[in-house]
């Protein structure tokens, strides 16, 4: 079984304004409504992959009912944590002559609610996968990946973190399978400037000596490098087109890297498989779908 971890989901609210103006009312020309997160994202493109999952999580309030029932798929089994009090958030996406974020900051997290959540990863067996991704509430102990980690570190579980700084540094030492940072969060964590191949490389294989077995980078418009376990680098470019959306590009790339090592075993068909499903979802105004992914990754497969 594959389990997705989002501490922190949301409702995406994206509303599209000709133009953006500050002090007056603004009238929207349209508008889109994502039920998400970043693990709930990786959660339903492995269902458009044909592959079972399980969503875990927290919710809360009449925005938490709506995200479980948002994230309801006959391949995704939903097992939050549903607390007392407080609402699940609501992330604000303007889009206008520029693009504009308001993130909402979630309900309160207690002791007695993250201790239900740590005994539902008691489930997790050898032989199954975790992915952990994205950001933690502010009322969550800064330690709770590294809790996780810790909590399964006896068990065979392949372990996937899409996380920034010290979420992703302090899980090195368990040895994931599988990170993925981009050049700016390599960047941050490092303090250095990372902008061309040799530099990402250097640093990928500092991150691999720091722990990761599998190091993929985002690289935006260039694509994207693995720098796999066994040393071997392999890249893969972007499909030219026009690009509606790029949250959750980077979550499809993982339900597309996992998914490529669950069927093949091969890093580089995990790495093509990845990048289709990171361009579907970018050229799509929602996730990434089966037909667009198949149609990509044609492209991926035929490349010169």
């Amino acid at each position: 079984m594959i389990y997705t971890v989002t501490l922190n989901p949301s409702i995406d609210y994206v509303v599209h304004i000709d133009k953006l103006v500050s002090g007056i009312t603004n009238r929207t020309s349209s508008e889109e409504y994502y039920f998400g997160g970043k693990g709930i994202n990786v959660s339903h493109v492995l269902a458009e992959l044909d592959l079972d999952n399980t969503a875990l999580g927290f919710v809360a309030g009449f925005t938490g009912e709506a995200i479980e029932k948002g994230t309801s798929h006959p391949r995704i089994k939903t097992d939050f944590i549903h607390l007392r009090e407080g609402v699940s958030r609501i992330n604000v996406k303007i889009k206008s002559d520029e693009e504009t974020e308001i993130n909402g900051q979630g309900p309160h997290i207690d002791d007695e609610a993250l201790a239900a959540f740590m005994e539902k990863t008691d489930q997790i067996k050898d032989g199954d996968t975790l992915i952990l991704s994205g950001s933690i509430p502010k009322t969550m102990p800064d330690d709770v990946y590294e809790r996780i980690l810790e909590r399964l570190k006896d068990r065979n579980v392949r372990i996937v973190v899409d996380a920034t700084k010290k979420l992703l540094v302090n899980s090195l030492k368990y040895r994931p399978f599988l990170i993925k940072p981009n050049r700016q969060e390599i960047s941050e964590i490092f303090g250095a400037e990372v902008k061309d191949e040799q530099t990402t490389l250097f640093y990928a294989r500092r991150l691999q000596e720091m722990g990761a077995k599998n190091v993929l980078v985002s690289l935006g418009g260039d694509g994207a490098m693995l720098l796999d376990e066994f040393g071997c680098v392999h890249k893969e470019g972007i499909v030219k087109g026009r690009v509606l959306n790029t949250v959750g590009s980077g979550d499809s790339m993982v339900a597309g890297f996992v998914a490529g090592c669950i069927r093949k075993n091969d890093y580089a068909y995990a790495l093509r498989l990845g990048s289709a499903c990171g361009n579907a979802t970018a050229f799509l105004p929602g996730l990434a779908t089966r037909e667009k992914i198949d149609e990509l990754m044609t492209h991926f497969e035929n490349k010169p």
